[in-house]
């Protein structure tokens, strides 16, 4: 899930603490480098793009890449909409803004969803950096509702949205929300 890089709409936290076209700066090189990075044949990587129209109209990400729109709401309801957007099996959705995520990272999280119906891979403040599901039945109506973002809660929060779910957890990892975050080497 990504964010066109336009100062002032992208990286707003980390924009307080190093201005808005440096904290804009940042999350292009750091999306376009990761992208570079996890491009491999066991997965496909599928852009979800804000705002909507940029899916189809930015030239800011590789141009084979596909893309689709996120579309509108709160965070856990466009990450929701994006897992019942693709076709069935198992998915999982990370942000740009996680500098220490690797092909390792991600083949542990389709090796867990063989085993568990869920996966998250935490981060150190309480979020997440990645959710999969392994999506073989129907995305629960109430995934990823009334979930306190940006708070030590969202892990929490997010995995009781899935009751009954055999959830998996891997690697913790840190993002980057501030000038902070960038230089304790997220």
């Amino acid at each position: 899930m990504l964010k066109e890089p336009r100062p002032g709409r992208v990286k707003t936290r980390l924009a307080r603490d190093i201005g808005p076209v440096a904290a804009a700066w940042w999350f292009r090189h750091q999306s376009a480098a990761l992208l570079r990075r996890l491009d491999d044949p066991r997965w496909r990587l599928v852009l979800a793009v804000a705002p909507d129209r940029a899916a189809a109209a930015s030239r800011c990400w590789p141009a084979h890449l596909p893309r689709i729109p996120q579309g509108g709401g709160d965070l856990g309801e466009r990450m929701a909409r994006v897992f019942r957007a693709l076709p069935p099996g198992p998915v999982c959705v990370i942000g740009g803004d996680i500098p220490g995520i690797g092909k390792p990272h991600i083949a542990r999280a389709f090796a867990a969803l063989g085993r568990h119906d869920a996966v998250f891979g935490p981060a150190h403040d309480g979020g997440y950096w990645l959710v999969g599901l392994r999506r073989s039945g129907a995305v629960p109506a109430g995934f990823l509702q009334h979930v306190r973002w940006s708070t030590r809660h969202a892990l929490a929060d997010s995995m009781a949205t899935l009751p009954g779910a055999r959830i998996a957890l891997i690697d913790r990892l840190r993002d980057v929300d501030t000038a902070a975050d960038l230089r304790a080497g997220a």
